[in-house]
């Protein structure tokens, strides 16, 4: 039989399968920029959604793959929690715009990442996934009914794709039917056209901020799942069209040295968004074509401010659970529960960047505390 495809060259495909797999990895994409945008009310959230759709389509054309474009988690998480301001995140995009742009010109992604150790960045995941549980009951308890009819409505969507192929567009489906709700109690929203991004120039303190409570422990995270990681996926998914740590590494660089300064969120690539993707049939960068377009509408549908009034707390906090579990399944995938376990303690009491260094303080002690016993257990030694 022969398969109904439309092609626009090597690489680019819509078919059926292609749009299943473009929403793939909506649900961990908008909880973290609509929740950016409620805790911070200096920022613009059509901003970040027409810069996230924007990387989708280039990242589509450039490399003819489904490369997902994701909001930086640990900066996104940080965010929620704290409600950090627009001047604070741009300087963390920067920042780690820079970084990144600077390692995937001279190759160093490589190098730098065999230096930090796998249970760090699973320590990391884990206190992500804490500190979000924390934030998501504020919500929950403030919209318990509709909490409850969310999170069903998540639950049942895992449990269906667990079993079928059917995408699991839960989260847009909650937020869809949060806003159709809004809509009913309150009214329509006035229609605007997206305003011209401003460009935001951070402070002193803002870079301060950025680099301490941002930057740091993103970093290891970004190295860890949104470059190395995904580089790995895409040798293993598509053999002959891999994508090389480096090149990711220019891409997230320069993505965010242009956008973040205009508006957009800090944004990276994500094995768990290619997997996702993959999973449910995305196979060229005509995914990523059709993923942009779906949130570019959603730019325009969040032009207003007031439409993030609309949608229900309970709907948030659901979303950031989901993310949480998303984040925590990974976390317990550690070579050392002691290090993890450590980490995400202390994420939850003191911060994501002193859990970071703490971390690697303790795994590199570890380490070394391994190769002393080994040493003396040698004979003669």
């Amino acid at each position: 039989m022969m398969e109904k495809t439309r092609s626009t060259g090597n690489g680019i495909r819509f078919t059926l399968e292609e749009i299943a797999g473009a929403v793939g990895d909506f649900g961990t994409i908008f909880p973290i920029l609509l929740g950016v945008a409620i805790v911070s009310p200096d920022v613009n959230v059509s901003h970040f959604f027409f810069f996230l759709a924007a990387w989708f389509i280039i990242a589509g054309l450039y490399y003819r793959l489904p490369i997902p474009i994701e909001p930086m988690k640990a900066i996104g998480a940080v965010v929620i929690a704290g409600g950090l301001s627009s001047g604070e995140i741009v300087a963390s995009g920067l920042i780690v715009g820079a970084l990144f742009l600077l390692l995937g010109l001279v190759g160093g992604m490589t190098w730098l990442g065999d230096r930090i150790p796998k249970s760090v960045i699973r320590g990391v995941q884990a206190g992500l996934a804490l500190i979000l549980l924390r934030t998501s009951l504020g919500y929950i308890v403030d919209d318990v009914l509709f909490a409850i009819v969310s999170i069903a409505i998540i639950v049942v969507f895992f449990i269906a794709s667990a079993r079928t192929r059917i995408p699991d567009i839960s989260a847009l489906l909650v937020l869809l039917i949060g806003l159709a709700v809004g809509i009913a109690t309150q009214g329509m929203p006035p229609f605007r056209l997206i305003p011209l991004p401003p460009l935001i120039v951070p402070s002193l303190p803002d870079f301060v901020a950025g680099i301490w409570d941002l930057a740091l422990p993103q970093i290891p995270l970004t190295i860890a799942n949104a470059i190395l990681a995904t580089s790995l996926l895409t040798y293993d998914l598509f053999p002959k069209k891999g994508v090389d740590p480096d090149r990711l590494s220019r891409t997230i660089g320069a993505m965010n040295l242009i956008s973040t300064p205009l508006g957009g969120f800090p944004m990276c690539h994500g094995a768990g968004g290619l997997a996702a993707m993959y999973r449910f049939g995305a196979r060229t960068g005509g995914a990523n074509i059709v993923a942009g377009l779906f949130i570019l509408v959603f730019a325009v549908v969040f032009a207003p401010p007031e439409v993030l009034t609309l949608i229900p707390f309970g709907v948030f906090g659901a979303l950031l659970v989901f993310v949480a579990i998303e984040l925590g399944k990974h976390g317990i995938k550690t070579e050392s529960y002691l290090v993890t376990g450590v980490i995400a303690v202390l994420a939850l009491a003191l911060g994501l960047t002193i859990a970071f260094i703490a971390g690697m303080a303790l795994a590199y002690a570890l380490e070394w505390w391994k190769k002393e016993q080994g040493a003396g257990q040698k004979p003669g030694a």
